[in-house]
């Protein structure tokens, strides 16, 4: 064990001495491996930190919530439009039918939305804003903090009273030096009164942030919108019982849903039931996709650097041709002149590796501090980062390592002289 160290000690040495002695050359050559590793681990780092912000946000939505609406959750090109387009929508009168049919669901909620709305008080505007119709029972499926004021009470929001209340920065906007508690903002010409704020949320990859959002009840909706129109796409929310699985509650909706349309057995369904999990799945087929791409655009930069290592070494060796052979003459066995050589080869590698990620570590802080994006260097990231390197340099080194190795110490000792 003692020997292997102090190999490993010399051979680290020796690579250290080709880096100071052959600096551009060394430069050069282990610019391929740093700029592989960079792009491989910092692709790696960006989908985690991507990952992580949509899978937070799909949460959000509840694992345990199915939505029952017009349009299946998909992603792709052979997206069969032309089979859904017809389809009725979600109603909240079959909310109510569902509600009173339903075992296995802890609660039901309707909502809707329409978008590019503009909202006013006094001189102050915020457009572009999205509206959310809501049932009272929306709070009870979904989670959100109030910065301030209340939710609707049941007796708001089944008698359709104008009340609203504001998301994060239309309620910054449209009251920059006043609370907006108690005010009255306009909307398509009708006055509501604000009585809570939604707290900061941020911005959500699956687009469920309230911050832009201004939430009222679908039945005070119902007086200025048509909440039947194709356009507000309307969803009915179902939240599982405790101990209740999403699948035995999707196949109670759905023999509820086929139930309630009068749908003939060998009638396809024509509504879709929704879940997190078909958002996670195809997220995960994308995010698989990004990584691919992370290895295809590093792996040809590490080809380089691994070429650019074999010449390192190869050179390293002619140089070197004298010492081995008096080492060999000394008594030193061929594995110990391979393992030399493959262990500088090694090092020299993990050594453009280190750069590589401390470029990624500066590229992360960059990321985070600038643009609010949450890029975090995983030690699983760091430790594969190293692997491959440490790869890299096994498989470029063997080749001049094992030729060193094979050197006669006469004719070495001849060639040097």
């Amino acid at each position: 064990m003692f020997l292997y160290i102090k190999l490993f000690k010399e051979s680290a040495l020796m690579a250290f001495h080709a880096l100071v002695v052959n600096k551009l050359r060394t430069f050069l050559s282990l610019l391929g491996i740093s700029i592989g590793i960079f792009s491989i681990i910092s692709v790696f780092t960006a989908v985690d930190g991507l990952e992580s912000s949509v899978k937070g946000s799909i949460e959000s939505l509840g694992n345990n919530v199915i939505y029952v609406e017009k349009w299946p959750w998909a992603f792709g090109g052979d997206y069969p439009w032309w089979k859904y387009w017809q389809r009725p929508l979600a109603d909240y009168k079959e909310m109510e039918q569902l509600r009173q049919r339903s075992s296995l669901a802890e609660e039901f909620a309707f909502m809707a939305f329409v978008g590019s709305q503009t909202i006013k008080y006094k001189s102050n505007s915020v457009e572009n804003c999205d509206i959310t119709l809501v049932s009272h029972t929306y709070a009870n499926i979904t989670s959100f903090d109030l910065n301030g004021g209340r939710y609707f009470t049941e007796s708001e929001s089944e008698s359709g009273y104008p009340v609203a209340i504001l998301g994060y920065e239309v309620d910054k906007n449209l009251f920059p030096f006043e609370t907006s508690i108690g005010k009255n903002i306009t909307l398509r010409g009708r006055k509501l009164q604000v009585i809570g704020v939604f707290s900061k949320e941020g911005e959500s990859i699956v687009g469920d942030s309230h911050d832009n959002t201004v939430v009222v009840p679908v039945n005070f909706a119902r007086k200025i919108l048509d909440i039947k129109s194709d356009r507000l796409n309307p969803i009915i929310m179902a939240k599982a019982k405790a101990g209740i699985s999403n699948s035995e509650l999707m196949d109670e909706l759905r023999g509820n849903m086929r139930s309630i349309r009068r749908l003939r057995p060998m009638e396809e369904d024509n509504f879709a039931l929704n879940e997190t999990k078909l958002l996670s799945t195809q997220i995960s087929g994308l995010f698989n996709a990004l990584s691919m791409a992370g290895w295809i655009i590093g792996g040809f930069s590490i080809l380089v650097g691994g070429f650019g290592i074999a010449n390192i070494m190869f050179v390293s060796v002619k140089e070197r041709t004298g010492i081995i052979g008096i080492q060999k003459s000394l008594g030193a066995k061929n594995y110990f002149i391979l393992l030399q050589f493959l262990t500088e080869a090694v090092v020299l590698s993990l050594i453009g590796g280190v750069v590589g990620l401390l470029l990624v570590y500066i590229a992360s802080l960059i990321a985070t501090n600038a643009f609010d994006f949450d890029m975090p260097l995983t030690f699983h990231n760091i430790v594969l980062g190293l692997s491959v390197s440490g790869i890299i340099g096994i498989v470029s080194g063997f080749v001049p390592a094992f030729t060193a190795s094979r050197l006669d110490p006469v004719e070495a000792i001849r060639a040097n002289g």
